[in-house]
Parts: C-alpha cells; structure tokens; sequence
C-alpha cells in the first residue's frame, strides 16, 4: 500500500497540481489509514469495505480529531481510491458510498459584525507594524483569502484602480476577487508608508512583510491575529480562517448569491460553500427564540 501512496501522491503533485499543505495532510491520512489496515491484518487493497473505513474513521472522532480533520481523511481516501480504479489496482471502488455522519459536522467558527469591528479597530495603524496588521486584517475579511493565498500575495497581484485582487488557489488556480474601498484604502497606506520602512533597504515583491523585510510565516499570522483578539476582549477561538467563514457568512446574511460566493471563495464545488448557508440559518433560528413572542 506504501508504494501505492507514493504513486498517489505524485499524481496529486504533478497531475493534479496540489499545494504543499494538500500534499503533506494527505500523506498523512493515508499513511495513518494504512496502519489501520495493517493493525486489522488486512493487506489487499481491494479487500478494503465501507465498514473498514467507517471503523476507522469512528476512531479518529474517539481520538479527539476534529470534523474538519475527519472530513479531510474522508477525502484523501476517497481520492486515493478514485485513484486506484482509474489505474487499474482495484476493479471496484466501494468506498464512494461512505460519508459522514450529519452530526460529526461542525459549523465554521464566525464573528459577528460588532466583533470583528471590535477586532479590526486594535491594531494601532500610528506604527509600521501595526499599519501592516491593519491592512493585513482588512483584507482577510474583505476578500476572504485562505491563509497561504495571503502570504503569497505581491504588490502586483492587486489592482488599485478596480479594486480588486489575483489570487492564487488551491490547484495554483487564479480567481480574482474584489477588495472594498475601506480595505484599499488601507492597502494603500500600508504601501506607501509602512512597507517601505519594514523592507529597511530588502527588494521583494511580497505584499506583507516582516520588520527584517522578509515574506510573514503561518506562524506569524496566527500569533498576531490571536494577540488582537484578546485585545479586543472576545472570548470565541479566533483563527485566519475565522475571517474567511466570516465574510461568507456576511455576505450571505446581506442577500448574496450563493454561487457568487463560491466564486470569491475559490471552492471548485458548490456544496462546500452551501455549509454557510447552515449558518445563516442557525443565525435566523437564534434571533426567532430570542424575539418571538412564542420562540423560547
């Protein structure tokens, strides 16, 4: 089965286009669903049943792994087993028929207006560096970037007159997306008064830098976001995606198309943004138990 993954994994790199982060986590659910496999004794691909992976993925939710996280598996199993009857390595694949138990999904975490006006307002755009997290703030409500899309974006990937941005995603495919007048405005102070004082003499084409000048890490962003949520007193988990499950959110909630949404997400299936839609009624339910005469 290893060499299989490997086999895998290079279609996935090569064919497929995947990021970095698609190929490592996916290297990684498919080595863990092979010591499964190996513990139960069962060494023939095609002897693998819906019950085989509905026991696996059973004690990933016992182990504490998330939804996301379980859903991930799901997928990289699902495609790797795609996979193996395209190329002829299993003459059926039985697997498509498994999915997830409604109850094991979670829905994304999300400000709501007030919060992230509180959020956004505590970076103190007097200094460099907190111009920089300002616009950086801005831009991940306004667009709803994923994390690497941000980090990987260039001055020239934004286009100040129409106001919007190229953004490269998952499978390096481009989108662009609008941006809003309250982010490109900050933008545009950014680069013209703080960039050019961080870079202290370093040439890149980088839009967010560090105080050394250099491209900002994962690491970074997820620190810096967390220091000003606890600025701003909230008591939710904040995280980069947390803006991203935000803006579709609120654009939904103000009469958004779906499909509309899906585009500026850059989601090549529209059932991965319709999870949203699970919010925005979540939402309404709340506001009727609190408000309606008879709701609670």
């Amino acid at each position: 089965m290893d060499e299989r993954i490997d086999e895998f994994m290079n279609f996935m790199a090569v064919e497929k286009g995947s990021s970095l982060n698609t190929l490592e986590a996916y290297s990684r659910d498919l080595r863990r669903f092979a010591d499964y496999l190996k513990e139960e004794e069962i060494t023939a691909l095609g002897a693998v049943d819906p019950g085989h992976l509905v026991d696996f993925l059973g004690t990933l939710k016992k182990g504490g792994l998330s939804a996301t996280s379980i859903n991930r598996n799901l997928a990289a199993i699902r495609g790797f087993y795609r996979y193996l009857l395209r190329s002829g390595h299993i003459a059926e694949n039985v697997l498509t028929k498994v999915s997830l138990a409604k109850s094991w999904v979670r829905l994304p975490d999300t400000l709501n207006l007030r919060e992230m006006e509180k959020l956004l307002q505590k970076p103190d755009d007097a200094t460099p560096q907190g111009l920089r997290d300002r616009a950086m703030l801005e831009l991940l409500y306004a667009t709803g970037l994923r994390v690497s899309e941000l980090l990987t974006l260039t001055v020239n990937d934004l286009n100040w007159q129409v106001g919007c941005l190229a953004a490269t995603g998952k499978g390096r495919k481009e989108r662009i997306v609008p941006v809003g007048k309250a982010a490109i405005a900050i933008l545009r102070r950014y680069v013209d008064e703080s960039r050019p004082l961080l870079l202290k003499g370093e040439k890149t084409n980088i839009l967010f830098v560090n105080r050394r000048g250099g491209g900002l890490t994962r690491q970074a962003l997820w620190k810096t976001i967390r220091k000003y949520a606890a600025l701003a007193g909230l008591q939710k988990k904040v995280h980069p995606h947390t803006f991203r499950h935000s803006f579709a959110t609120h654009l939904l909630e103000g009469g958004a198309d779906l499909r509309a949404v899906q585009v500026m997400l850059g989601h090549a299936d529209i059932s991965t943004t319709q999870v949203y839609t699970h919010v925005t009624r979540e939402r309404l339910k709340e506001i009727h138990r609190k408000y309606h005469p008879r709701g609670s």
